[in-house]
């Protein structure tokens, strides 16, 4: 195969030592988003038994369709039973009805199943979930849908004109047997279409945006001074910079615990001294005002993240050659021009790594937020990954939750190839020059 293309030795060689990873990614990264895709497809919901799974025909409820039929018969024929023009409009809504279960347990699997349930019923044994529901053809559940929507409308109109002795009873059981059809859950694009006018999933989105800028920009400001500090030569410097590290290498959770009893509105030692020096108008502002909330968070993830931002520009600030420094003494320059013309542009690439990493991991924050904050106030500081994950796992929405794990790997993938352009840019300009 790779001789028909045209391939090198060299060539076929690279592409053999990449495709493990190929199918790495494939399997952890590409699988998973498919998967999600797929579902998002169906509107699947873990707390409506009837869209608990994915269905692409009808279902007949055997259990409520054994429980409701025997007791709607019974009811219309002692209807139809006392006589007079009542009696004469109700038997063909009768018939109808036995015309139905007729229909439908011409199907011998679906009359083996019913006999089996109403044995099951009549000796008041549970329903095995493997009884429980039977797939039907579509066009056949459709028709018998219509013709239950027929005999409810029949009803109702007998009710109004005063022709029955318990009108309830018969439509409300006809509603119930309608209620054992399972319609198919798939609805395509639906959910996508629905989020495009989801207002908060746009002010999950811009909740994430600015988080993401303000947390990266704070980090990289913070990170490249700490970088430049560690990088210099004093007594200690070692065990500053293992110091430095304490914060990234403290799990995100527990930094946010820390930080959620540091801004306690009552014993918070961070919120009081703010109060104190009047940046907040009381304690408790910092985890129950909207403003107050998106600082704390970015607070908090500056102080955890800013060691891993600083860790890689002291990385590139070592590939800098002490002579250019030297040169540039020697020519009169201070240490602010020195730094603008020689450490920024030598870290430019390593900057804009940083910032790429950064913003991708920040794009998908959640358990910093979700610890601290909750997504409160008001959903003030709701990322996409937590309004994805209350709708997967607190509303049990699986579909919706999906389509929103879609969303924000659509997000990240924009994020990505823009980094990756502006990477590419950049290495082919260093060539050339």
């Amino acid at each position: 195969m790779f001789k028909r293309i045209g391939l090198t030795k060299e060539s076929r060689t690279a592409y053999v030592l990449i495709l493990p990873a190929v199918l790495l990614i494939c399997a952890i990264a590409i699988w998973p988003v498919m998967r999600s895709f797929w579902i998002s497809l169906y509107d699947i919901r873990l707390n409506d038994p009837t869209k608990s799974e994915i269905h692409t025909l009808y279902a007949l409820d055997m259990e409520k369709y054994a429980e409701t039929l025997p007791i709607l018969l019974k009811t219309l024929e002692t209807e139809a039973g006392a006589g007079g023009q009542a009696g004469i409009e109700l038997e063909p809504l009768r018939l109808k009805t036995e015309q139905i279960r007729k229909e439908l347990e011409t199907d011998p699997a679906i009359k083996d199943r019913y006999e089996k349930i109403d044995r099951l019923l009549y000796d008041f044994k549970p329903v095995p979930a493997q009884l429980k529901y039977m797939k039907l053809d579509n066009n056949k559940a459709e028709s018998v849908k219509s013709e239950l929507s027929v005999i409810h409308s029949s009803l109702v109109q007998l009710k109004e004109k005063g022709m029955m002795k318990r009108p309830d009873d018969a439509i409300g059981l006809t509603n119930a047997l309608q209620g054992t059809f399972i319609e198919p859950n798939f609805v395509g694009l639906g959910h996508y279409k629905k989020f495009l006018t989801d207002s908060r999933l746009w002010q999950s989105i811009g909740n994430t945006s600015l988080f993401t800028v303000y947390a990266v920009s704070m980090e990289m400001l913070f990170g490249l001074l700490i970088a430049l500090l560690i990088n210099r030569s004093f007594r200690g410097r070692g065990l500053v910079r293992a110091a430095v590290l304490i914060p990234w290498a403290t799990p995100t959770a527990i930094s946010a615990m820390i930080w959620h009893f540091l801004y306690d509105g009552q014993n918070g030692i961070v919120a009081k001294l703010f109060a104190e020096a009047g940046f907040i108008p009381q304690m408790s502002t910092l985890l129950s005002t909207k403003s107050g909330a998106m600082f704390s968070i970015v607070l908090a993830d500056t102080w955890k993240t800013s060691p891993f931002v600083a860790l890689l520009l002291l990385a590139g600030l070592q590939t800098i050659s002490g002579s250019l420094y030297e040169a540039a003494q020697v020519d009169g320059a201070t240490r602010w021009k020195q730094f603008i013309h020689i450490t920024l542009p030598s870290l430019k690439t390593t900057i804009l790594v940083a910032v790429m990493f950064r913003t991708l991991d920040a794009f998908r924050v959640f358990d910093l937020i979700y610890v601290l904050t909750g997504g409160g106030p008001a959903n003030s500081t709701e990322s996409i990954s937590i309004y994805a994950y209350k709708t997967m796992f607190s509303e049990l929405n699986f579909g919706a939750g999906s389509a929103l794990s879609v969303i924000v790997f659509l997000c990240i993938a924009i994020i990505c190839m823009i980094y990756v352009k502006i990477l590419g840019a950049d290495a082919v300009s260093k060539r050339r020059s």
